[in-house]
């Protein structure tokens, strides 16, 4: 044979093998991060806690023995407690990736963002670790005018009630919101912080907020007094502090069903005059009460008017 054209024909054999090594490395498959793994390296299953679920039964459905069951939660107990399982939660298992199919992690979502992995790849050393879904904050600004209460009027706007929440409690001392007046506006600046791009996991905070009440312009800005402990306040434009000695309102939201008056008249009674000596708030059961000032309790009986 002769030797060009045996020459020719191994350089296109590397020629070919050259190409074929090209198009597979084209061909790698992208990583698929999740929990701090590559799920592509496991065989992955998701469901959901469910009534009557326990860490033990949900593992024994994978084919893991009570013994060893019993050693990842002795192994484990100094970090998290399985009890903590809560139905309707969702929960990863990601096993190994051959034809046994065997649990090495259980991954636990108390919520959107925190996680736990329960890592019993290696039986000598089980370990379980918190963890929390990388999240990126997106600032945003919104404003309105009060048609009927704060509430009613952001949740008409769409807006979450954590801000409705963190809104309330900046102005809890300088202004009652049972006293809202129609037309009165307000502006806030505020982060959201998401995961995966486009799911709201909740508010971080609020960076600045503009409320005019009464026609009084009441101005709020963010800062951080103590960098140690992190500890937030506000402040209006001149540099006071928001927090007063006492609180503008005990509750956050409600309706107030009787207002103080010493010559209140109830036809009832004849439309005698019965003094009321104090401030009625109506509210669903359950909401939460704050005290308006430092102070001691000197009374707590039962009456057959108030309860």
């Amino acid at each position: 044979m002769d030797k060009s054209y045996l020459l020719k024909y191994l350089l296109l054999i590397v020629l070919i093998q050259s190409c074929i090594f090209d198009f597979n490395s084209s061909q790698e498959i992208e990583p698929n991060i999740e929990f701090g793994f590559d799920l592509n390296n496991y065989n992955v299953s998701r469901d959901t806690i469910r009534p009557g679920d326990s860490f033990g039964e949900i593992l024994i459905r994978k084919k893991i023995s009570y013994p060893e069951i019993y050693k990842i939660v002795q192994g484990i107990k100094d970090s998290f407690d399985i009890r903590w399982l809560t139905t309707g939660k969702p929960y990863t298992i990601l096993s190994k990736k051959d034809s046994l199919n065997r649990p090495l992690y259980f991954i636990y979502q108390p919520n959107k963002v925190d996680y736990v992995v329960i890592d019993f790849a290696n039986f000598d050393s089980i370990t379980a670790y918190n963890k929390k879904k990388p999240f990126k904050i997106l600032r945003k600004t919104t404003y309105g005018s009060i048609n009927s209460s704060l509430s009613e009027t952001m949740d008409q706007k769409g807006l979450p009630w954590e801000l409705i929440n963190q809104l309330s409690d900046i102005y809890a001392w300088t202004i009652d919101f049972t006293r809202l007046q129609q037309g009165d506006r307000f502006k806030i600046i505020y982060n959201e912080r998401y995961i995966e791009d486009t799911i709201l996991v909740g508010i971080k905070s609020i960076d600045a907020a503009y409320f005019e009440h009464n026609q009084e312009e009441l101005y709020a800005f963010y800062f951080i007094t103590d960098s140690l402990k992190k500890t937030p306040e506000f402040y209006d434009e001149k540099g006071n502090s928001l927090q007063r000695t006492f609180l503008k309102s005990p509750l956050r939201f409600s309706n107030i069903s009787s207002r103080y008056n010493l010559k209140r008249r109830i036809a009832y009674y004849g439309n005698r005059v019965k003094p009321h000596k104090g401030t009625d708030f109506a509210a669903p059961v359950g909401t939460p009460i704050m005290a308006t000032a430092d102070g001691r309790v000197v009374k707590s009986s039962y009456t057959r008017g108030n309860g």
